[in-house]
């Protein structure tokens, strides 16, 4: 098992760290229905990338 020289600085732990933070969805704006969505998923009344792809 490998075993580090040294202790890593809190500096160097952060630097390591910092792009580990978990960010929200990627959301967008429907051209037909002006609802808010995930990215390349299907709005709530059935629309995608504004055409109706499914119907309730």
């Amino acid at each position: 098992m490998a075993v580090q020289k040294s202790k890593k600085s809190r500096a160097r732990r952060g630097m390591r760290r910092s792009h580990d933070a978990i960010s929200g969805p990627a959301l967008t704006v429907d051209k037909v229905t002006g609802e808010t969505h995930r990215r390349h998923h299907v709005t709530a009344d059935g629309y995608y990338k504004g055409v109706k792809v499914v119907s309730r």
